[in-house]
């Protein structure tokens, strides 16, 4: 398998519109990263990077996931054998990862990080993993943060988080901005046989007992205030199931929250009832603080439990669910559109058989406050890839304003997925340079090309305004 620089300047632009739109109106653009799980503390620390097995392959499920169906064993993806052996059996897979997005990615980065243009493999797997680490042993996460021209970073995090190293690094002169997300997903999990734990913790946080339904909302309220006095403008949400819309009132979920804590076993319905007002009472929050909202939706997490069992959550075997999703999406936008309380939205459809489904939804709910209010978001996890991102392109295209799209996300937890923005911007310059090439949209180089720096890079700064 040779390279001969498989990753060359017009890798992916298929016609001379599409190199053009890249080049001059894409390539050189910053990037803001409005949601990923890079960690924070690791920026904050900014020390130099061990070697590219702790930055690449370390938590990152979608290579885990490549190299369990390339029958690697578990000894060299999550146990513990060494990073050069774990990073030798990367190398192993990678050349049957052709048609994955990970064949890619994983050539995108080497170029950009390490100009390194070698096909990854057993033979070369020496050769880069020693020319990688030393690269990596004098950069910092920072660094490479800034080589890529990242200016927001958005991380996620629970609301019992204590912020400390965002505010060490809003202290510090970081060229990366970056910034809290306020994940809900906790707050929720009243069937969860944790729950009570998390309730001690968030007790602690906030520094009072929670010992009534109005406590809670208190404590909830208390946390919102904390993340937005740090700089948090966004929230997340990603338990991945419909959203919950089952009719409540105050009083029901109250008397629901005191049978809880009596530890007296709830129904389903009640549970149902409990996480309805939970979405219905954030929602109104986040409109309240100016936030944007986010629902990553369609996901089925956990599959496996021998998997969960012996590594935990994020263990690399989620898949796709084929949840019915507009009903639930039409009842709790539509509530909080009613009251004026709707909050900047953006939702991310996990099911392919659902993009028109998102689409079509969000279009329902744009008002003149800003342009683009209600997004449909980029291509997510399973679906982001090239197949995926054009169909998402497409899709937003043919049912809503694409111009208007606040583009791509890393949503990684490695400080070499940068990339990935290059990734989208070339598959978006291709599509429209083809409809050009098409006659399909006009050869208007000045207004196709302001169209894609919009989606690439301005309609994120100016949505956010961070």
């Amino acid at each position: 398998m040779s390279s001969k620089n498989f990753i060359h300047d017009n890798f992916l632009l298929e016609n001379n519109f599409a190199e053009e739109l890249y080049h001059t109106y894409a390539k050189n653009l910053p990037i803001i990263d409005y949601h990923n799980h890079l960690s924070v503390k690791q920026i904050a620390e900014n020390k130099p990077i061990k070697n590219i097995t702790e930055v690449w392959l370390n938590g990152d499920h979608y290579k885990w996931r490549g190299m369990r169906a390339n029958g690697i064993s578990e000894h060299f993806i999550t146990g513990n054998a060494s990073d050069e052996e774990k990073f030798e059996k990367w190398a192993e897979t990678i050349p049957y990862t052709i048609g994955n997005p990970l064949f890619h990615w994983t050539h995108l980065e080497l170029k950009r990080y390490f100009n390194i243009d070698k096909i990854l493999k057993p033979t070369t797997s020496a050769a880069i993993y020693k020319t990688a680490n030393a690269i990596l042993n004098k950069k910092t996460p920072a660094q490479l943060l800034e080589e890529m021209k990242v200016e927001v970073v958005c991380t996620t995090d629970d609301p019992t988080d204590s912020l400390e190293y965002h505010q060490q690094i809003a202290a510090g002169n970081y060229y990366t901005k970056i910034l809290p997300t306020f994940r809900s997903d906790a707050l929720f999990l009243i069937d969860d046989e944790n729950f009570n734990t998390y309730l001690t913790k968030l007790e602690t946080t906030v520094n009072f007992s929670i010992k009534s339904f109005e406590d809670f909302l208190k404590a909830i309220d208390a946390r919102i205030d904390f993340f937005n006095k740090n700089g948090c403008r966004i929230s997340d949400y990603g338990i991945g199931s419909p959203l919950f819309v089952n009719e409540f009132s105050l009083e029901e979920v109250t008397a629901i929250f005191n049978k809880f804590q009596q530890k007296i076993a709830l129904t389903s319905i009640e549970v149902e009832k409990y996480k309805s007002c939970i979405l219905h009472y954030l929602g109104k929050k986040y409109h309240e603080k100016g936030w944007t909202q986010q629902y990553h939706l369609g996901a089925i997490r956990n599959n496996n439990k021998r998997l969960q069992n012996l590594f935990g959550a994020d263990a690399g075997c989620d898949s796709i669910g084929d949840y019915p999703m507009a009903e639930s999406m039409s009842k709790f936008l539509n509530t909080l559109d009613y009251e004026n309380k709707l909050a900047k939205t953006i939702t991310y459809n996990l099911n392919p058989s659902y993009n028109e489904v998102f689409a079509t939804m969000m279009g329902n709910f744009n008002t003149d406050e800003i342009a683009g209010k209600m997004q449909y978001g980029a291509a997510w996890w399973f679906l982001d890839q090239k197949d995926g991102i054009e169909k998402q392109i497409n899709t937003l295209g043919n049912l809503g304003l694409l111009s208007r799209s606040i583009g791509m996300l890393t949503d990684s937890r490695s400080f070499l997925s940068f990339p990935r923005h290059e990734y989208f911007r070339r598959i978006l310059c291709n599509v429209l340079g083809t409809a050009i090439k098409k006659g399909q949209i006009p050869n208007d180089m000045e207004w196709i090309g302001k169209m894609v720096t919009n989606i690439s890079y301005t309609n994120a700064k100016d949505y956010f305004k961070f």
